[in-house]
């Protein structure tokens, strides 16, 4: 399908937009270190969560989710638990106002105020910055790979290259798009910095909204008027132990996906991604563009805040995306050309459904916005690579007393730098799956043990984390080492799962280099302790350092909120999953259950709203 001139016209209008975005803020972005990152902590926590959303809104993980509903329907709403989704949750109950109060710039400044300035801080400190730039790298190449493979079918090779005379193999025009689309995310994040991938982000966020209700209209449409002809089973978001969805009397080579994922075990599957994803979001944010942005906000109580927003104004709108394309989909299965070089390829069900059923303008306005998620993801991680590589390594160990003007030169030098790196990764990837699994799985499981010790144990030391984190990280490297390592030792299990069940592995080898390298070293000196507990006030295991504290100060109130943050936790949790479950559930024409679930969306909210956003005050105090 060919582009009409006015999706022309919106696409190039909206790519103009970001170029303005860019210019107009470089000046304020190139005033102080704060501006360039941080948007100088004035940006407003609902403009931040917005950003955000948009961040998390993105190409590659949107054909993922519509080929996850297209295939399990409404059990598809547990498997983004693998990321987790609910992370936003604990970020947005205590987390994130913990993280705020540190007030620094990136995770690994954080690592001096709960660790101190010894060399186990800085051995810390450098493990973080590695760490950060590998997932940084990797999300740049899942991000590029997706938008490869999406544009292709958009933008005929055969109707550019009549105006360029290119000879380029037909393999590589995808990597060629992404490159073009991706020099304009660069342009706004390197000038602009914070504040521009912010206000970009917003105007990205208007036009996915907008896109999304017009898919989800256009699919309600076509299932009130064609039915959904849907296995048994997969309009429930119950399981028992088998997944027990079968396609073989619809569409046949659906339950050969089924198979190649590795999900029908989904009990084990589910109690797997539970485990793993609550130790990851005990471990709080990752070192990208998520922690960046709660950094960024004005407070602590902000940036509570801004991770519930998250979810309330992502979920429904994102999901009415992909439950209508999911829907459109299989009422037109027959019609779609989702083969890729001779192989069936079920994440084509996004972009070939937008090429038969989006009409001219409303297409337009839908590729700018899918072309602006892939942006607004890129743009906030390339700011956070820019933050670790400026701040921590330039800043802290080769040019300390740096010019405004050196710092402004050398921001520019390393987005450039960072953005040409994770090009050459995502021609190296394969496939869209495969860069996910090593992300979420893998390299996770690497950081997992030593962050939530650092937060809920006052034992645990630099020397613990360091030697945890690297142990870690080596154990999630094995396989890529040793490529024959996970099938010997998975021999029964689908190949893009082996990495999931390969966590505990990781996760047992890290926490022995947490607790071995601790228990032999000394501790963390009082001074370093007592300020970060009394300044970020974290509950858990800290009664040595409490009695410190209240030796000094016997005024201190120590944090009594666990049980109720943990109650907060499972209801938010059930909240975010009820915003998931009820735009599929209306799309789909299941009306009683959509009714149900917006009662229980409308009873955790209150409930919400009474035990969490009334007491966020607290936060600030």
């Amino acid at each position: 399908m060919q582009l009409h001139f006015i999706d022309i016209l919106i696409i190039l209008l909206y790519l103009l937009a970001t170029i303005f975005i860019g210019s107009f803020l470089s000046k304020k972005a190139s005033g102080s270190m704060s501006n360039y990152y941080l948007g100088g902590n004035s940006l407003k926590w609902w403009m931040l969560g917005l950003s955000n959303a948009s961040g998390m809104f993105d190409i590659s993980g949107t054909m993922w989710l519509v080929t996850l509903a297209f295939v399990y329907g409404m059990k598809s709403i547990w498997i983004p638990w693998l990321w987790p989704v609910f992370n936003q949750i604990f970020l947005m109950v205590f987390l994130s106002s913990w993280l705020r109060r540190s007030n620094v710039t990136t995770g690994a400044a954080w690592i001096e105020t709960r660790f101190g300035k010894d060399k186990g801080s800085s051995l810390s400190h450098g493990i973080v910055v590695v760490f950060a730039l590998i997932s940084g790298l990797g999300f740049l190449a899942y991000g590029f790979i997706g938008l490869g493979k999406f544009m292709e079918i958009f933008i005929p090779w055969e109707y550019v290259n009549q105006f360029l005379n290119l000879d380029i193999p037909m393999e590589y025009v995808p990597h060629l798009y992404g490159i073009v689309f991706t020099l304009f995310a660069v342009f706004y994040t390197v000038l602009g910095g914070m504040t521009s991938i912010v206000w970009a982000d917003v105007l990205q966020y208007t036009i996915m909204t907008l896109a999304s209700l017009a898919i989800a209209v256009i699919a309600f449409l076509a299932v009130g008027n064609n039915g959904l002809i849907t296995p048994d089973g997969w309009a429930s978001p119950f399981f028992g132990w088998n997944l027990g969805i079968d396609w073989s009397t619809i569409i046949t080579e659906v339950n050969q996906k089924i198979s190649e994922d590795g999900y029908s075990l989904f009990t084990a599957f589910f109690m797997m991604t539970l485990s793993k994803g609550i130790l990851i979001s005990l471990a709080g944010p990752a070192p990208n563009y998520d922690m960046q942005k709660i950094l960024a906000t004005k407070s602590p109580s902000d940036a509570a805040k801004m991770s519930g927003f998250v979810s309330a104004i992502l979920m429904p709108v994102r999901y009415l995306m992909i439950a209508g394309f999911a829907a459109l989909g299989i009422i037109f299965y027959d019609k779609l050309d989702l083969h890729v070089a001779g192989r069936l390829d079920f994440e084509q069900v996004l972009p070939s459904a937008i090429n038969m059923f989006v009409p001219t303008g409303l297409l337009g306005l839908l590729l700018a916005g899918l072309l602006a998620a892939f942006m607004s993801t890129f743009a906030g991680t390339l700011n956070a690579a820019q933050a670790y590589i400026s701040n921590d390594i330039y800043l802290k160990y080769i040019n300390p007393k740096a010019s405004t003007k050196k710092i402004n030169i050398t921001n520019y030098t390393v987005g450039i730098v960072v953005v040409i790196v994770s090009i050459f990764l995502g021609f190296k990837a394969k496939n869209v799956n495969q860069v996910l699994q090593l992300l979420v799985s893998a390299l996770w499981g690497g950081y997992t043990a030593s962050n939530v010790l650092k937060w809920y144990w006052w034992r645990f030391n630099s020397q613990g984390y360091f030697w945890g984190m690297l142990s870690g990280m080596i154990a999630a490297g094995l396989p890529m080492i040793w490529t024959n390592l996970l099938p010997s030792i998975f021999p029964d299990f689908a190949p893009d799962i082996r990495i999931l069940y390969y966590f505990p592995v990781i996760l047992v080898l890290s926490l022995l280099g947490c607790i071995i390298a601790t228990m032999v070293t000394k501790p963390t000196d009082e001074d370093t302790l007592k300020k970060f507990y009394k300044q970020v006030r974290p509950w858990g295991f800290w009664e040595p350092v409490h009695k410190l504290v209240l030796a000094d100060d016997p005024s201190f109130v120590r944090n009594k909120n666990f049980k109720m943050d943990m109650f907060n936790v499972v209801i938010g949790t059930l909240w975010q999953t009820s915003l998931v479950a009820l735009p599929m559930f209306f799309v789909f024409h299941e009306f009683l259950y959509s009714f149900i679930t917006a009662i229980i969306a409308g009873v955790l909210t209150l409930t919400l709203k009474k035990t969490w956003y009334d007491k966020l005050g607290q936060y600030d105090n």
